[in-house]
């Protein structure tokens, strides 16, 4: 058993090494981890529906697609990820109490009655404090979990607090679950680093054969390369996401109300009428059309109509305003 030294808190870079690992290294591999504020998405999940886009937005958090299935998830420096990356039977690959077993282990032993609860979860007094994902490659299992030990739960809250109403599509939501953190239910104090510290002892003890590994400059390359082509793209963050249908309705003093409706197909919009109560000189079927086959994507939008004077469509919006509300 390897484990695998990880001091980087870059979310885009901390996912992309774990599929750099499953992929390349042949050894078992254990792993700790944190990354600063972001938000996390299962691979099956539609990103926009799972976020609060405005707040993202406001505060720069990045959004990282995993490989992974499950919900969405906020991790800030508070939050302790653990990985495991196992070679198996494939019929045996499957198996999240195994992998949490350590985890349950070193909280007990510190008197913390934790337990493994439904699916996937982690528990203390009925609270969740570690939601946990499996993906299988080959013969190779990838389990990774999250560890609430001192995260900010406003946080949290308000960047996975999407309208609900917005979206209708077949993407997996995030089922939103009543959370604690570990550092709530200590007998003496103690900070996230030490905790990963018991974790890490722990796992050496459990796996007689482990030995530490910082990995090289050519590991950081590559996985600097899968960072660039995956996972700091649009494509794989948000254009991934399954088909859905949006719909927003805003209104302004000055343009009054208006209605989004918009089809994406793997995140293109493929169709989309605007409705409303609004004042023009130009007929907005013209906007409609230069969207089509156009990505959902903030920027993109903005470049396409740009060249627009778009009070002549909506009288008294702003090119911001309009394009605010297809998000």
């Amino acid at each position: 058993m390897l484990i695998i030294k990880r001091h980087n808190t870059d979310p885009y870079f901390n996912l992309a090494t774990e599929e750099y690992i499953l992929k390349n290294f042949e050894e078992d591999s254990f792993m700790l981890w944190r990354n600063a504020p972001c938000i996390i998405v299962g691979k099956h999940q539609n990103t926009l529906a799972e976020i609060n886009a405005d707040y993202v937005k406001q505060n720069n958090i990045p959004v990282v697609r995993r490989l992974s299935g499950g919900g969405a998830v906020f991790h800030d420096l508070g939050n302790l990820n653990f990985t495991f990356i196992k070679t198996g039977a494939k019929e045996s690959l499957i198996d999240f109490r195994r992998y949490t077993e350590p985890i349950l282990e070193v909280l007990q032993m510190m008197g913390i009655d934790a337990r493994f609860e439904g699916r996937n979860d982690l528990t203390i007094e009925g609270r969740k404090f570690s939601g946990n994902a499996e993906h299988i490659w080959k013969n190779k299992v990838l389990h990774h979990g999250t560890l609430l030990f001192s995260s900010h739960m406003p946080d949290l809250a308000d960047a996975l607090n999407a309208d609900p109403l917005k979206f209708q599509d077949k993407a997996v939501k995030s089922v939103r679950s009543r959370v604690t953190n570990i550092s709530e239910h200590l007998k003496s104090p103690m900070d996230v680093m030490q905790f990963a510290t018991l974790i890490q002892d722990h796992i050496i003890t459990k796996y007689p054969d482990a030995q530490t590994l910082e990995l090289s400059d050519s590991d950081h390359d590559q996985i600097n390369q899968l960072v660039r082509n995956k996972y700091n793209s649009w494509e794989w963050n948000f254009g991934y996401s399954p088909n859905y249908n949006f719909r927003k309705v805003f209104r302004t003093e000055r343009s009054g109300t208006l209605e989004f409706d918009l089809d994406v197909d793997n995140g293109i919009i493929r169709s989309i009428k605007i409705f409303g109560d609004y004042f023009n000189r130009y007929d907005t079927e013209e906007i409609e059309s230069v969207l089509n086959g156009v990505p959902h994507n903030e920027v993109e939008i903005l470049k396409i109509l740009e060249p627009f004077n778009i009070e002549d469509y909506f009288s008294g919006l702003t090119l911001k305003e309009l394009v605010a509300g297809m998000f």
